[in-house]
Order: structure tokens, then C-alpha cells, then sequence
């Protein structure tokens, strides 16, 4: 079927007025190079007019009307103007993108501009444009690496570093090899430019200047804190709330607002303060959770007779979009970015102060149109200890899904595919190793046919898991539940219901999902505030009303393509669960490694104490401790599945570091179910009263189930010493003089000469205890007392320079007497220590030249003794020390020790460590 004729975009009339127009010969040249890097501060035009300019140049590309482009051509008989595809870092960006450039092209919504974001498609046959966000075009792609009919990918806000983009940018590089027709343009307001063009193979850089008009900044520093342990303030959004008020009365009637915030909650909480404020002004509020019409108001220009506005925006209005007519900017300076907890394997959102670049970018939305003014709400010193940057995503955020997108592009943990930053080498380990737990990569980190086919469902890995499999639980007849087994709704149903609810920004009341879901199901919410704020009544219910008809979806599609018996479609077998265990065993699906038991009190170390039913406590299978918020309705069940941990200190984390925000009860025989993968059986061994002894413990991951003392076998003895050694530290090892003498060598020559001589700092040996201990610990025969360590040590030195050790850093010294002097090494790490010999200063005459160690970078520090070994002095300078000091020495010791030589010229003097009389003897 023939495509109707290409609808023409009229640049002209599309950049009427916007700066990035007087740039558009450069970027139309830059586009012809296959492709270019567009950098431009926010409201300088570059999301509209580019992508218009960008599908022009490529139709005429397309028919041959371009000149001075050497590029391969298309075929004769596909010459028709491909898609451009345009990429906004969020759905609402995206929606209002498309609506600004339809706008203006006189066109509506689907027709020659289009987009598509997560549950929503508004595109045609007549389509040229089409904006969507980066999770789209990844999931694109793995369908289609080759991008069929799209002449064009444009990135946009490629300086925000999301994952997803970062992962596009090394993706359409590679495609670019294969497809030399397709242009790939970056564009960004503030990016490192070359970076980001090396990487797109050399591409050409436009740089575009903002027009930016008088802009004055003031501060006004909040009386109290912006943060406590909760979040964001209470007293700091009244703070906003008064600020912003006060600023746009100041300012005048018809002058717009826009008053950033970190949150969507910050973001309602100011809004509803300052409707009590302000009169004669239209408070709106924009953030992705709201409705379109919602998000529409906040983002269309104001009308003639419209009323003055004061918008109230999380970081969504600092580059994504451009909220039209603002001259005024309230910045509370914080910003909502993901932070990785490693020890406890927990990704969030956290709020923390924004950066330098973003300050920047938020003020300048006041001088876009004219002259504007920007509040900051702290202080001009804050603004200094601000970072310059945000980190990038790939640096701090949970890598499953990205992981699971780099092994099914064939460049498992990213090896291969040049990234802007290489993801962290523990961080993709770790995703991988969840993957394969989930069945969805093999042990060389190539997807399973499994995670082939999740890796293209439009939702993260765990959600698609818990969505899919959870869709093929099977009910069974014991348990009670709120809902009777007759009326309970059709597991696809259920499953999707459930994982809606995780999806999005839903906190259940006391971390109780079942709760929560019989709250949206019934349209409504409850109370609670701050961080145990439920969902409400009206736009909550419905927005989890249509994702979960949208995963319904997905699960019924995902369960009709794949066969119901166990086969490689699905991770494991269709499960049967008890109704009770219903939402528990769904969030278990996707997070196995979460299932978690509640740790009696009476064990515990630390905790300050549980309430109600037994313990807040709970260790998750993972290892990582948490605690159920107080009065939590889930207090009292012995096993959870957990979903949504949050990093928390005091009373409220029950002494284990950690909240849990989401989870659902579970019964034991469900757990183990469901957690089978995890079920091992282990021996530990360990020293106790100078004896191994040895439990065999079954475990659900990090939840012991039992444990029973078993006979010690040979093979017991070694990991129980390491282990001791782990605990207790290097001192329980049998440092004899000589042991100890070799490590401190050998410190002193790894802090003199480096690599390859080894470290001997306590943490690096005891990090490599198996490599220089544990080959030496079948002779000692369980016995700490019998090991070996001048031998372990030996083995850690490096060949061929281990035969320099006796001269770089001998045992003793050979000293003018004839005799030797041990050379007493500092201990590794030690501040300022220095090889010292304690040696008679008889034995010392005529030597001018202080010994040298480590090649000659160390002098020996010398103490000089009396003949009864008693301290003169120290020094590591002997030629002064005979041309000064020594006279002193001389003149007090002479009397002292009359029977030892005291001469007056000691450079002449002979050494010896003998009495004048025994010297006189000596033949």
C-alpha cells in the first residue's frame, strides 16, 4: 500500500521568532554529514524548529534534491521520506513537544507530528515526526536494529544523562555503521559537545547562543532547614509558599511564575498553600502524575484577558519544556535524583541539592522574553558548595533493565559498545547476576529466550516477571483473604492490578500493598501525610485504572504466545498459591531476592525494639535488614515479599538502616516456594575455643531456616581459620620477629618503590588471604600456632625482582666495626616511620655517608648508643653529626665510660664495639 505524498513543514513559519533560526543554514549543513551535535540553552527554540528542519533535510535527501551530500543514497523504489523520531527525557515533555510543533505546522495531534510514551500511540499513515521517550526507542530498537522507515533519530536533553538516552547515543552509533543514511543528531543545553560527537564518529558541532536579557538574582536563605530525615520540609514549603507569593506581587499583576520544586509532592503542597496566598492569579501545578489537560493548562501560553499564573514545576520546566510567558523564577534549589545504597542493594529517589548547571538553567527561564528576576531559597554560600553537575544515571542507579537491554544488543555488560561512561563494573555484575536468577540471561550473559521476550515488553524487567509469571499463578483453596476464591478477578487481571500499583507513585499506608489496592480498587485513599501520604480519591484511582487495563494487556498477550507448561517461555512452572499469599507471591516473583522474615527480638543487637505484634524488624534474603513503619497493619506476619525499601536512620528504621515502604505478607510454604532458587544448603565452619566446628545450615539466601552442628572434615579447616582471620584481624597470626620483620620490608618497598612489590597494609592482606594464606594452612593442621607466615609471605613476591630483596632492603647492615646491626623496618602504613639501627657509636667511626635503602630513596635513621646500650642520639645525618653533636657526646660520655674510646677526631678514630684495653689486646 503506497504512503500518501509527504506533508512539507514551513521552517519559516515554524521559527518565526526563535533564535535557533538564525542558525538553521549551519544545522541543515551539519545534518548532511549523517550526524551533528546541537547544543542551546532551554527556550532558544531548538525542540521545535530542529526536529521539523531535521525531517525537511532528509525528504530531500530522500528525493535526491540534496546537493553536496555524499552519502549513500536510498533505492529508487524506496524513495519516500522516512520517519524522524525525536526523543524527550519524559511523557509529559514528549506530549507537549508534539502539541507545540503541531501547533505551529497547523496541523493536529497524529497527523504529520505524532507521539508515542508508555500506554498512549497517537501517530498515522501521514506522520513525519514522531516524539517519543527514550524507553520507547530502546524497546524499538531491539525489534528493529535496523530502525525500517526512520530516516532520522534526533535525542534531545542528551546533558540530563539518563540511562536510557546514554544507552541510545552507544546504540544508534553502532546502527550508524550499518545504515550510513540514517542521521542521528544530539541535541542539549549544556553537554560535554565533543564527547558526545567523538562518540557519533566525529559528527560537526552547532552551537547555538541563548538571547538572554537583564536577569537579576537575589537569595532568600529559609529560616529553618529545606531537609530533615523525611524529606523536604514542612516550614521550608511555607518558605516557598510565601516567597513566591510575595515575589509576584512585587513583580506585578500580569507577570508569570514558575516555581521550581524537587517532587510531585512539594509540587501540590505549595500549590494548595498558595491558593490561600495569592488572589487574582492562577496557581497550576505541573508534574508528570497529572493529567494531560492538567499538564496542557500549565504549559500553553496565556490568552489575552487570561489572569496572571504562578506555575509551580518539579524539574520538568528546567530544559525538557518551556512554560511560555515566564519573567519570574522562585528556586528552592533542590532536585530529585536516583542514588544507589550498594551494601543494602537499594535504588531510589532521593532529594538532594541541585547543581550548578541546573540553578543556571532555572534562572535563565526568567530572561527568556525580557528582563526577569530569580529568588534562590538559600544562601549565596550554598550556592558554592553546590556540585557543578548532576552524576550521570548509569553511575548511581540499579542496572537490571539496562543490563538485560545491552545482552540482548549482543554487548553483554556493555563490553564492546562505546558509552559515555562505561557502567560501574560491580553495579552490571550485580544486574547480571539478578538477571540470571530470573532466568533471563545465561551464565555468559546472553539472554535466555525469556528475557528475549521481556526485554521487548514495555515495562522494567522485575514488573515484567512479576506481570508475567504472576499472570499464570494458579489459586488455591486454603488461606483467607478479603476476597472470596469465587470472586477473585482472572490472574492476568490480578497480576496487573498489582504491578500497576508498583509502578507508579502509590505509597501504601504503613507499607501494606494489599491495603492499597483495595483503595484504588474501591476509587479512593486515606489519609496520612508526608511520606505515608496514600493515593487519592479521583486522578490516583483512575491513572492505576488504566495502567493496569494496560498490563492486563501485556499479560494476556505475553500468555497466549507462550505455552502453559514449563518450557523456556516462562522463567519457572505456573505456581500455586494460597489466596492470602495472592499480592505477596506476585511482588515475590519479581524481587525473590526480597522475600523476607521477620527477626525475633530477642535476637537482635541494635534495634531499639519492635511494637504491637513482635519484631518491626525483617531480613531480607538479600542480607539487607529493614523495618515495617510503626503501627503498620502488616506487623505480626512472620514472612514478607517486599518490594520498595527506602534508607532510613532512628526510631523509624527499628535500628536496621532501612523502611520498608511496600510489601505484602506471604506464608512460609509460599516463600520457599517461590524462593526456591535461592534454597541452598551450606557448611559453615569456624574457630571456637581454638577447635573447628561446624554448622550445616539450609538457607533461603541470607534467611537461615535451619541449622544443625555437624562433625568437622579436613575440608572445614581452612575456611574456618580464614574466616577467624577475617574477624579477628591479622594480629591472631603467630608473628614471629622474622614474619614480622619480612612484612615490614616489603611495606617499606611497596611505599618506596610501588608495583610490583605487594602491599602489606592489614586491609590488602586481608582481602587476599587466600592467595598468600590459605596454600599454607594444610601444614599447620588446624593450629593458628603452626602457620608459616615468613613462607606465606614469600609467596607473595614478585619474580624476578624478589631476588633484589636483601639489597634493597636487607635484614642487617654491616657498620665499620666488622659486626652487623639489625635494620628495624617501620610496620606498614606507619606515619612517617623510617628504617632505624640501633648500633653502638663506637662502631660508627669514620663512616660519613649514611646508608641508603629502597635503590637509595630511604636514609637509615641511626641511634647511637652509650656502651651499655642506653640512647646518645639520633640522626640520619652522620657527617654533621661527627663535625657537631659528637663533641657534646664526647665531652659528657668520656668521663662516664672512661674504659671506651672517646677520640677527639673520630674520622680518623678505628671502629669498634671493644674496650680500649680489649682493643689494645686485639692482635
Amino acid at each position: 500500500m503506497q504512503r500518501p505524498a509527504a506533508h512539507r513543514f514551513d521552517l519559516d513559519t515554524i521559527g518565526a521568532g526563535l533564535p535557533v533560526a538564525a542558525h538553521r543554514e549551519e544545522i541543515q549543513a551539519a545534518a548532511r554529514q549523517g550526524a551533528m551535535v546541537v547544543t542551546a540553552p532551554p527556550g532558544t527554540g531548538k525542540t521545535t524548529l530542529v526536529p521539523p528542519l531535521v525531517a525537511e533535510a532528509t525528504a530531500a535527501d530522500a528525493l535526491g534534491t540534496t546537493t553536496g551530500d555524499t552519502r549513500p543514497r536510498p533505492t529508487a523504489d524506496s524513495r519516500q521520506p522516512g520517519l524522524t523520531l525525536v526523543t524527550q527525557p519524559r511523557r509529559i515533555a514528549v506530549r507537549a513537544a508534539a502539541r507545540r510543533i503541531a501547533a505551529l505546522d497547523g496541523s493536529s495531534v497524529g497527523g504529520p507530528v505524532g507521539f508515542t510514551v508508555r500506554g498512549e500511540r497517537k501517530v498515522s499513515d501521514h506522520t513525519r515526526i514522531e516524539m517519543l521517550t527514550p524507553g520507547v526507542l530502546l524497546r524499538r530498537l531491539l525489534a528493529d536494529p535496523e530502525l525500517t522507515g526512520v530516516s532520522a533519530v534526533v535525542l534531545d536533553e542528551v546533558h540530563e544523562r539518563s540511562l536510557d538516552t546514554d544507552l541510545l547515543l552507544g546504540m544508534l552509533a553502532e546502527v550508524r555503521q550499518l545504515r550510513e543514511d540514517l542521521l542521528v543528531a544530539a541535541m542539549s543545553a549544556t553537554v560535554d559537545a565533543q564527547a558526545v560527537a567523538t562518540l557519533l564518529g566525529g559528527a560537526p558541532v552547532v552551537e547555538v547562543p541563548g538571547i538572554l536579557h537583564p536577569l537579576a538574582i537575589d537569595y532568600a536563605p529559609a529560616p529553618t532547614a529545606r531537609l530533615d530525615a523525611r524529606g523536604v520540609t514542612g516550614e521550608f514549603l511555607d518558605h516557598v509558599a510565601r516567597t513566591a507569593a510575595a515575589a509576584q506581587r512585587t513583580a506585578g499583576a500580569d507577570t508569570d511564575a514558575l516555581v521550581f520544586l524537587p517532587g510531585a509532592r512539594e509540587v501540590d503542597e505549595v500549590v494548595a498553600r498558595l491558593q490561600g496566598l495569592v488572589d487574582g492569579v492562577d496557581v497550576l501545578p505541573l508534574h508528570g502524575r497529572l493529567p494531560s489537560r492538567v499538564q496542557e493548562r500549565a504549559t500553553s501560553g496565556r490568552r489575552p484577558g487570561d489572569r496572571a499564573r504562578i506555575v509551580v514545576s518539579t524539574a520538568v520546566a528546567e530544559s525538557s519544556l518551556t512554560v511560555p510567558g515566564v519573567h519570574l523564577v522562585i528556586d528552592a534549589g533542590l532536585s530529585r535524583e536516583v542514588r544507589r545504597d550498594r551494601e543494602r542493594d537499594m535504588t531510589g529517589l532521593v532529594t538532594v541539592s541541585a547543581s550548578q548547571a541546573s540553578a543556571q538553567q532555572r534562572a535563565g527561564r526568567a530572561a527568556r522574553l525580557g528582563p526577569g528576576r530569580a529568588v534562590r531559597l538559600y544562601a549565596e554560600s550554598d550556592w558554592a558548595r553546590m556540585p557543578a553537575h548532576s552524576p550521570a544515571e548509569i553511575t548511581a542507579t540499579d542496572l537490571t533493565d539496562a543490563a538485560l537491554l545491552l545482552a540482548c544488543w549482543g554487548t553483554p555488560r556493555g563490553e564492546g559498545l562505546s558509552l559515555l561512561t562505561p557502567p560501574p563494573a560491580r553495579e552490571i555484575a550485580q544486574a547480571e547476576s539478578t538477571l540470571q536468577s530470573l532466568g533471563l540471561v545465561d551464565t555468559e550473559g546472553r539472554p535466555t529466550p525469556t528475557g528475549q521476550r521481556v526485554s521487548r515488553l514495555p515495562i522494567g524487567v522485575r514488573e515484567a516477571r512479576a506481570l508475567v509469571d504472576g499472570a499464570r499463578l494458579r489459586l488455591g483453596t486454603g488461606g483467607e483473604g478479603s476476597e472470596r476464591t469465587s470472586s477473585a478477578p482472572d490472574p492476568a487481571r490480578f497480576a496487573a492490578e498489582v504491578v500497576a500499583a508498583i509502578s507508579d507513585d502509590h505509597r501504601p499506608t504503613g507499607a501494606d500493598l494489599p491495603r492499597l489496592l483495595r483503595e484504588l480498587r474501591s476509587g479512593g485513599g486515606g489519609g496520612g501525610g508526608g511520606q505515608e501520604r496514600t493515593v487519592g480519591r479521583g486522578d490516583g484511582a483512575r491513572r492505576w485504572r488504566r495502567e493496569a487495563d494496560r498490563l492486563t494487556r501485556i499479560a494476556q498477550e505475553a500468555r497466549g504466545s507462550s505455552p502453559t507448561s514449563n518450557s523456556s517461555a516462562t522463567s519457572f512452572p505456573a505456581t500455586s498459591v494460597d489466596q492470602a499469599d495472592r499480592v505477596g507471591a506476585v511482588l515475590a516473583l519479581g524481587r525473590p531476592e526480597w522475600i523476607a522474615r521477620r527477626v525475633d527480638a530477642t535476637t537482635r543487637t541494635g534495634a531499639q525494639g519492635g511494637s504491637g505484634g513482635g519484631s518491626r524488624s525483617y531480613l531480607l534474603a538479600s542480607g539487607t535488614r529493614a523495618a515495617l513503619p510503626e503501627g503498620s497493619s502488616l506487623l505480626g506476619h512472620e514472612w514478607l515479599a517486599v518490594w520498595e525499601v527506602q534508607r532510613a536512620q532512628g526510631r523509624a528504621a527499628d535500628g536496621t538502616g532501612a523502611v520498608i515502604r511496600a510489601a505484602a505478607p506471604l506464608s512460609e510454604a509460599a516463600a520457599l516456594e517461590l524462593g526456591a532458587a535461592l534454597v541452598a544448603k551450606e557448611r559453615h565452619a569456624r574457630m571456637e575455643s581454638g577447635a573447628v566446628r561446624v554448622r550445616e545450615e539450609r538457607r533461603l539466601g541470607a534467611i537461615v531456616l535451619a541449622s544443625t552442628p555437624v562433625k568437622a572434615r579436613p575440608e572445614d579447616t581452612a575456611p574456618a581459620l580464614l574466616e577467624h582471620v577475617r574477624e579477628q584481624g591479622l594480629a591472631v597470626l603467630p608473628w614471629n620477629p622474622a614474619a614480622t620483620g619480612l612484612r615490614n620490608r616489603l611495606g617499606l618497598l611497596h611505599q618506596e618503590l610501588g608495583e610490583p612489590w605487594p602491599a602489606m597494609d592489614e586491609a590488602t592482606l586481608l582481602e587476599g588471604l587466600e592467595q598468600w594464606l590459605a596454600p599454607h594452612l594444610p601444614a599447620a593442621h588446624g593450629k593458628l600456632e603452626r602457620i608459616d607466615l615468613v613462607s606465606a609471605l614469600r609467596s607473595l613476591l614478585p619474580w624476578p625482582e624478589a631476588t633484589r630483596l636483601d639489597e634493597l632492603a636487607p635484614e642487617r647492615l654491616a657498620v665499620p666495626s666488622g659486626s652487623t646491626a639489625r635494620i628495624d623496618y617501620p610496620e606498614p602504613g606507619a606515619e612517617q616511620g623510617r628504617p632505624v639501627v640501633a648500633v653502638k657509636l663506637q662502631e660508627l667511626f669514620g663512616l660519613a655517608d649514611t646508608p641508603r635503602l629502597a635503590g637509595g630513596r630511604v636514609p637509615v635513621l641511626f641511634h647511637l648508643l652509650s656502651p651499655a646500650r642506653r640512647p646518645l642520639a639520633v640522626t640520619d645525618d652522620l657527617r654533621s653529626f661527627w663535625d657537631g653533636p659528637y663533641r657534646e657526646v664526647r665531652k659528657e660520655m668520656r668521663g662516664r665510660y672512661p674504659k671506651h674510646p672517646w677520640p677527639e677526631d673520630p674520622w680518623r678514630a678505628q671502629a669498634t664495639a671493644r674496650t680500649t684495653r680489649a682493643q689494645q689486646r686485639r692482635p
